[in-house]
C-alpha cells in the first residue's frame, strides 16, 4: 500500500515520484518497527537523515504534499477553534469497582444476564490514567481524530493527533490484505512520568505554569490551537478498543488486539488475554505492585469480556457497557488541614503560593507541603488559611490542593491575599497585565540571586557536584557569591572556613567547579537563567549561532525566524542581552576560563544504532557526560537491559543490570574498552 498522494502531477519525473514515496513508506515501517513490534532496523540518526531528506524533496516540490506523509506530523497551521464531531458509536464511560467482591458480583451479573453458568474469559487491561480519543481509518489512511467528549460529541484534533510518534498516519503495507476500508479505532494519549518532569522543568525554565500532573499535560497539548505547540510535547498511546469496524469481522477482543497490532498500532504489552475471574483477581494484584515501575501512570485495571457475541448479548445501558468494568486502585488522595501559606520567591522573581498542611500520608509518602501555583489559582479554588482540604499526589508529582471543604468551615478561616513587597528584600512587587504571576522587580534580591545560582549550577548546566542548596543559601547569606560569575573567584580557604565544610570538601568543590569550565553552548546558554530559554530553546538556539557573541548581536526578527521560536521568547533573549549587566557577567564568565563548546564534531558513524546500558560508577565522567558521548556519536542510552542491548558499560560495584546483561549476552566492557569506542 503506497502512503502518499493519489494525484500526483503527469509533469513530473516518475523516477522522483518514486523516491517520494519510498522515503515515505520506509519511514512509515521504520515508526511500526520501532513504536509497535520494538524493533527498529535502523538507527536515530539514519531515521532523521531519511525524514530531512524527505521534507527536503517535499518544500522543493509541494505538488507533491500530502497529508499522510511522515512529515506532516511536525504541526499544522495554527486552528481559530476546534470543530466538533459526532462518534458513530457513543464512547460510554465505565462502571468501577474498588474491591474483589464488586468484581465478583460483575461476573455474577455477566453469567445471569447471559444466562449461563459457563466460565467466562475476560481480557484485563492496564487502565491508563490519561486521555481517551478516537481515530479514524478510511482505506488504511488516518482521516479524523477527535477527542471523547461528552461520549457522544467530541472535538476534531486531527493536526494534533498526527504529531504524536507512535500514531500511524498510514497502516503497514505487510497486513494490506486485513486492511479495513473503515475503522474507527481507540486509545488513551497520555505522557510518560519521567518525560512529564523534564517537561515541567522546561516550563519552570521558561518562566511557565508547571501542569499539575501527567493527565492534565497530556490534555492540555491535545487541546492546543497550534499543532505545532503539541508536536513538542512528549505524547505518546496506547490502542485499546474498535468503534465501527468494516469488511474485517473479530471473533474475540483478544484476536481485534492482535489485529490492531499487526496494522501498526501500538497495544500495552501488560494485557493479559483470555483468562478466568480468580485469575483477574490474582493479575489486579501483580498490576497493583507494579505500577511504580511502570514508565507511565496507570489508575487501575480495565476488565472486558473477551467474546464479541457475548459482548453484543450483554449490550450497554445509557451510560456504560454491561460486558466492562474498571477496577480501580485505592485513591492517592487524602484529607487535611491546610496551616498556613508562605511566598516563595523564585529566580525570575515569581512569587509562589505554598500550602504549609498537617502533615499526612497521601500514597505511601508524608505530604506536609503543596503548591497554590498562583494568585488565581487560590481565588479560582477559594481556598482558604485554616480550610479543610483534598490534597492528591500522582506518581512523583508535586502534591497539590484539589478543593477545599467549604462546608466545614467553622468561620475561623481566613482569606489570602499576596504581599504588596517582596516577602524577601521588601521591594515593591508587581503583576504585568495578561499574566499570573507576581514578580519582585528587584534583580539583586537574595531569594532570586540564590535560586539564579542553583540553576547556574543544575545538571541541565555547568553541573556542579557538591554545590548543594544550603550551601548555596550559606554563600549568598554570607555575601560570599552576589551573582552566578562569582563562582569562579572561590577559593579552597574561603570554603574551608565555612560552617560544616572543611578542607577535603572545599578541595573537592574547587576541583568541581575547574571540572565545569569546559562547557556545551547550549548547556551555558541554558545556564544563564534567560526566561522562556529552557533547555529545549537553548539547543534550538545553539544550533543556529557560533558563538555568545553572534547571539548577543542578532536581532528580533532573526531570532523569530528559527523554527520553535516565537515573538515571546525572542523579546526575552534580545531583552536579556541588551541589559548591561548581564553582558558584564557573560564577560566575567569566560574571563574566568570558561570555554564554551560550539558545534563538537560528532564521532561519524562510531555508535550508530548501538544501544548501551551505564551501571556501576564511572571514574573518567558521569553517567550524564557518557550518555551525551554515546549520543554525540550516534548510539542511544537505555535505563535498562533487554534483548536490544549492544553494550552494557560496567564501572565501579554494578548493579543488578549486570546480572541481567550476563543472561541475555549482551556484550559486557569496561570503562577503558568504553573510552576507546568513543576516541577519549
Amino acid at each position: 500500500m503506497q502512503g502518499g498522494n493519489e494525484n500526483m502531477p503527469d509533469a513530473i519525473d516518475s523516477n522522483l515520484i518514486e523516491k517520494i514515496e519510498n522515503l515515505r513508506n520506509a519511514l512509515h515501517r521504520h515508526n511500526y518497527r520501532y513504536y509497535v513490534l520494538d524493533d527498529p532496523e535502523v538507527s536515530d540518526a539514519e531515521y532523521d537523515r531519511m525524514m530531512q531528506a524527505l521534507i527536503q524533496l517535499e518544500r522543493t516540490y509541494p505538488e507533491l504534499a500530502s497529508p499522510d506523509s511522515p512529515s506532516a506530523r511536525v504541526g499544522a497551521p495554527p486552528l481559530d477553534k476546534f470543530d466538533t464531531i459526532s462518534h458513530t458509536i457513543p464512547m460510554l464511560s465505565l462502571d468501577n469497582g474498588f474491591s474483589d467482591e464488586d468484581i465478583i458480583d460483575f461476573d455474577e451479573r455477566v453469567r445471569r444476564f447471559l444466562k449461563t453458568d459457563e466460565t467466562i474469559l475476560y481480557t484485563a487491561e492496564p487502565k491508563m490514567d490519561g486521555v481517551a480519543v478516537e481515530l479514524v481509518y478510511e482505506k488504511g489512511r488516518l482521516r479524523t481524530a477527535s477527542t471523547r467528549g461528552d461520549g457522544i460529541t467530541g472535538e476534531v484534533i486531527t493536526a494534533n493527533v498526527k504529531t504524536i510518534e507512535s500514531v500511524p498516519l498510514v497502516m503497514q503495507p505487510e497486513a494490506q490484505s486485513a486492511i479495513p476500508s473503515v475503522l474507527e479505532i481507540r486509545g488513551e494519549v497520555f505522557i510518560g512520568i519521567e518525560a512529564f518532569k523534564k517537561l515541567n522543568q522546561e516550563r519552570i525554565g521558561q518562566d511557565l505554569a508547571p501542569f499539575a500532573n501527567p493527565r492534565n499535560a497530556a490534555a492540555g497539548s491535545l487541546r492546543q490551537l497550534d499543532s505545532k505547540i503539541t508536536a513538542q510535547r512528549p505524547l505518546e498511546i496506547f490502542f485499546y478498543g474498535v468503534g465501527i469496524v468494516e469488511d474485517v469481522i473479530f471473533e474475540s477482543h483478544w484476536s481485534m488486539l492482535q489485529t490492531l497490532k499487526s496494522l501498526g498500532f501500538r497495544i500495552n504489552p501488560l494485557i493479559r488475554p483470555r483468562v478466568e475471574i480468580h485469575e483477574v483477581l490474582d493479575y489486579y494484584k501483580v498490576l497493583r505492585e507494579k505500577r511504580h515501575e511502570l514508565h507511565y501512570d496507570i489508575d487501575g485495571m480495565v476488565i472486558k469480556v473477551d467474546r464479541i457475541s457475548l459482548q453484543r448479548q450483554l449490550g450497554a445501558t445509557s451510560r456504560s457497557p454491561r460486558w466492562a468494568i474498571a477496577y480501580k486502585f485505592a485513591a492517592v488522595q487524602e484529607t487535611t488541614l491546610l496551616e498556613k501559606i508562605e511566598v516563595q520567591v523564585g529566580r525570575t522573581g515569581v512569587l509562589t503560593p505554598v500550602a504549609h498542611l498537617k502533615p499526612v500520608n497521601v500514597g505511601g509518602v508524608r505530604v506536609s507541603r503543596a503548591t497554590l501555583h498562583n494568585e488565581d489559582e487560590i481565588e479560582k479554588k477559594d481556598i482558604r488559611i485554616g480550610d479543610k482540604v483534598l490534597v492528591q499526589r500522582a506518581g512523583d508529582v508535586i502534591p497539590e490542593v484539589v478543593k477545599v471543604f467549604a462546608s466545614s468551615r467553622d468561620g475561623s478561616e481566613r482569606k489570602f491575599q499576596m504581599p504588596k513587597t517582596c516577602p524577601i528584600c521588601g521591594s515593591p512587587v508587581i503583576r504585568m497585565e495578561g499574566e499570573a504571576a507576581t514578580r519582585c522587580i528587584n534583580t539583586s534580591c537574595s531569594a532570586q540571586v540564590k535560586e539564579r545560582i542553583k540553576h547556574f549550577a543544575s545538571k541541565g548546566a555547568f553541573d556542579i557536584d557538591g554545590l548543594g542548596d544550603k550551601l548555596v543559601d550559606q554563600l549568598v547569606e554570607e555575601d560570599v557569591l552576589q551573582s552566578y560569575a562569582d563562582l569562579f573567584k572561590l577559593d579552597e580557604e574561603t570554603l574551608a572556613n565555612l560552617e560544616r565544610m572543611g578542607p577535603k570538601s572545599a578541595h573537592n568543590l574547587i576541583n568541581a567547579i575547574e571540572s565545569s569550565k569546559t562547557i556545551a553552548f547550549a548547556r551555558f546558554l541554558y545556564a544563564l537563567g534567560i526566561r522562556h530559554v529552557g533547555e529545549h530553546v537553548a539547543a534550538l538556539l545553539a544550533n543556529c549561532f557560533n558563538s555568545i557573541d553572534d547571539l548577543i548581536r542578532c536581532s528580533r526578527e532573526d531570532l523569530e525566524g528559527i523554527e520553535g521560536i516565537g515573538p515571546t521568547v525572542a523579546e526575552s533573549i534580545v531583552g536579556f542581552v541588551a541589559q548591561e549587566e548581564n553582558l558584564k557577567t557573560i564577560k566575567r564568565i569566560l574571563e574566568s576560563g570558561v570555554q564554551i563548546e560550539v558545534g563538537a564534531p560528532r564521532i561519524a558513524g562510531a555508535l550508530d544504532g548501538k544501544a548501551f546500558v551505564l551501571t556501576g560508577t564511572l571514574t573518567s565522567f558521569t553517567r550524564r557526560q557518557a550518555k551525551e558521548m554515546i549520543e554525540a556519536a550516534g548510539g542511544k542510552v537505555s535505563g535498562s537491559v533487554s534483548r536490544n542491548t549492544d553494550f552494557v558499560v560496567a564501572g565501579a560495584s554494578p548493579g543488578s543490570k549486570l546480572d541481567k546483561a550476563k543472561d541475555l549476552g549482551a556484550e559486557i566492557i569496561d570503562e577503558t574498552t568504553f573510552k576507546k569506542m568513543i576516541g577519549v
